[in-house]
């Protein structure tokens, strides 16, 4: 019999990868970007200040940055399968909440509520997905279909930072309503989630690993729960580690909380006077496929000399990349040609740059405790993106955007800075034989 099908309960041919991978991730990356980019565009588009905005969306992080501490009952509590449907019908009541508290006066706090349940909803997802990944597919499976779970999650961010986009400033055109657009788009993810749901019931396999697992006591629970973040804070050069994954993104942090409402604003109050349907195409078409491109790239040439060579070349590609927008801000261009070219460098450059963050991340993850340690990285990543995002928006309120986005390239010394503190094996990333 066919190993895939005996991991898959016996329903091999039935519960071909190819029928969840795909759709798995696609669903994995629309709630977050719904969470930390469409309402951005959203609150902005329906006269939310700068301030108000960049402070109360960046805390919707916090559920990434607090994951670590509850991925463990994950693992316990039932099944991964349990989890990942559980969590895509919550994310779809979560969308049509959205949905039916934006006509209301005070739509902007019921809104941010929903959007921070959907959050907590959408990180638990992860957790569960990316676990079931591992426990679904055989390892030879498992290497064949990361390009594919990585490309339809990056298909999400067009989706969602485009498509879904420029359908909101299309409707609200339309029906000469501004929150028309934004009901209709979470409504229709709302519908989208539901057959989500419905879908992966059906074709989701059962692996007996996700099913057969040795029942813990609370106790021991607790003991391996305190054991991992012990291992984890006893690694060598814990610190200085996580000084980089907090700093490393620093100038990004506080720069996408800022791009949507930059572009959006009138060229009389520093922006560039973009449209929505505009944004949508610029930021969330031109500049996915430039990051797209820069991670592959990024990816080729780490895998062929590894990560400690093209560390500080990386670094500086987020950083130098940064000036598009300081180029933008004091230029002000109307020829939209211009934008693109300048958004498509930017995301290009951070694609390429990002690489070298991941990699670290996997790096130093490795040990006994290698997956909770990954997710414990991730909620530092998250927490370094949280932090300097929430006064974005209050530094170009207090001056205006030509000095925010200057600053953010002062912020690159420490992009570059913590690159010279981290030490890697030469030998990590590069492909063996």
């Amino acid at each position: 019999m066919d190993k895939s099908a005996v991991q898959n309960g016996g329903d091999g041919a039935r519960r071909s990868p190819w029928w969840w991978v795909p759709t798995l991730y696609f669903a994995e990356g629309l709630p977050y970007m719904a969470v930390m980019t469409i309402s951005t565009v959203m609150y902005k588009c329906l006269g939310i200040g700068n301030t108000e905005l960049a402070f109360f969306t960046a805390w919707l992080y916090l559920p990434w940055v607090i994951k670590p501490f509850w991925s463990p009952f994950v693992d316990i509590i039932r099944t991964k399968r349990w989890w990942v449907l559980m969590m895509q019908w919550l994310i779809a009541v979560s969308m049509a909440s959205i949905a039916f508290a934006l006509p209301a006066s005070g739509f902007f706090q019921a809104t941010l509520a929903v959007f921070w349940l959907m959050a907590f909803a959408s990180a638990t997802h992860d957790i569960a997905a990316d676990g079931f990944y591992m426990l679904g597919l055989t390892d030879h499976q498992q290497s064949l279909f990361v390009g594919i779970r990585s490309l339809f999650y990056r298909i999400s961010m067009i989706v969602g930072q485009g498509a879904l986009v420029v359908l909101a400033a299309h409707v609200s055109a339309s029906w000469a309503e501004p929150k028309a657009g934004w009901i209709a788009v979470f409504g229709i993810l709302s519908a989208f989630f539901v057959a989500m749901a419905v879908y992966h019931s059906a074709v989701l396999p059962r692996p007996a690993q996700d099913s057969m697992r040795e029942v813990k006591t609370m106790r021991g629970v607790f003991d391996e729960f305190v054991e991992t973040f012990v291992a984890f804070f006893r690694k060598p050069h814990v610190w200085v580690a996580i000084l980089f994954m907090l700093l490393y993104r620093l100038p990004e942090a506080q720069l996408v909380k800022m791009i949507s409402p930059f572009m959006l604003d009138p060229v009389e109050k520093g922006g560039l006077g973009m449209t929505a349907d505009e944004v949508g195409w610029a930021y969330g078409t031109v500049g996915v496929i430039g990051l797209m491109l820069g991670g592959i790239v990024g990816g080729l040439v780490a895998s062929r000399n590894g990560l400690k060579r093209w560390l500080h070349p990386m670094a500086w590609s987020m950083s130098l990349t940064c000036l598009t927008f300081v180029y933008l801000a004091f230029v002000q261009p109307s020829a939209m040609w211009q934008i693109f070219v300048c958004v498509f460098v930017e995301q290009f450059g951070y694609g390429f740059g990002f690489t070298a963050y991941m990699l670290y991340l996997i790096y130093f993850s490795n040990g006994r405790f290698k997956t909770s340690h990954y997710s414990i990285c991730t909620g530092f990543m998250a927490l370094g993106m949280m932090l300097p995002g929430m006064a974005a928006g209050w530094i170009v309120d207090t001056f205006d955007y030509r000095s925010f986005f200057v600053w953010t390239m002062v912020c690159c010394v420490a992009t570059i800075g913590v690159c010279y503190l981290i030490k890697v094996d030469a030998g990590f990333g590069k492909k063996k034989g």
